[in-house]
């Protein structure tokens, strides 16, 4: 695998890598098939009971990366597949759907404990990777934002905000593109442990360790049955509508600007992280 790397750190846990530090482990069509591998791997061997994700360099995901091209490196394993190559907004929205939204949501329904490692800078479709996972533990430094609103769309295609940061702090954290720092990432219930940033992935192997010590099919039932909750709660149903007012959003753009996305809004985003830095 090029962008991604899978390590066994002890017995009965993988931890699969994102490692393209000199992108901040930006998000290539590449790089999320290659992580849906390594997790498919990962559940398939019965061994494994626990699946750790984290990521190289100064910051956990910038994101997607903007540069494109956006094109499949394989056939579809979320959706049924389309048209990724028709005109106007039905190609990128049948893209989105296996690769964005459909991979996420995959990913939520490992039938496998998950846990994240937080560190540095999580942005926008960063969150579609750490939302997914059981279990985020945050390094004091980390940050967590989604400026995709500068964009001139609602928000990162994983639209479960609400429930990982409360109504209210999801639409400031939207309106303003402003990051949550891992404090309150803490007290809203988006991360179940901050730890200083050079403990993060001692402390996740401990956890890992401790869960990997529970019989397997029971972590499993366990799991789905909170899954189960948040879709009676009606979270896949706000899922899928605000994925098609993001695919309107997308729409409006490429009518107005010829591209699916704002082109101003990469350097709002821009300037706003130079303010924060």
């Amino acid at each position: 695998m090029k962008y991604i790397r899978r390590e066994n750190p002890a017995k009965h846990v993988a931890r699969v890598v994102l490692a393209r530090p000199e992108a901040r482990n930006a998000q290539t069509p590449e790089l999320l098939y290659e992580l849906d591998a390594a997790f498919t791997e990962a559940v398939a061997d019965r061994d494994i009971k626990v699946i750790m994700l984290a990521g190289d360099g100064p910051d956990f995901s910038s994101g997607h990366d903007v540069r494109g091209p956006f094109a499949l490196p394989c056939a579809p394993i979320a959706t049924i597949g389309g048209d990724f190559d028709a005109p106007g907004v039905e190609g990128r929205h049948r893209f989105e759907c296996e690769a964005y939204i459909g991979l996420s949501r995959r990913w939520r329904d490992i039938p496998k404990p998950t846990i994240a490692e937080a560190h540095g800078r999580s942005i926008a479709g960063a969150l579609m990777l750490l939302w997914p996972m059981d279990i985020i533990v945050a390094g004091e430094g980390a940050s967590f934002a989604d400026p995709v609103v500068a964009f001139n769309l609602n928000g990162h295609e994983y639209f479960t905000h609400a429930w990982e940061v409360g109504a209210r702090k999801a639409k400031e954290m939207l309106y303003t593109g402003d990051p949550l720092s891992a404090s309150d990432a803490y007290r809203l219930g988006m991360v179940n442990h901050v730890i200083p940033d050079d403990e993060v992935s001692t402390f996740a192997l401990q956890l890992a360790e401790k869960i990997a010590a529970q019989p397997a099919y029971g972590l499993q039932l366990a799991k789905e049955s909170v899954n189960q909750s948040l879709d009676a709660q009606g979270q896949s149903t706000a899922l899928e509508a605000a994925f098609s007012l993001h695919t309107l959003g997308h729409a409006n753009n490429l009518a107005r600007f010829d591209d699916v996305i704002d082109p101003a809004g990469i350097e709002r985003i821009r300037d706003r992280a130079r303010r924060s830095d």
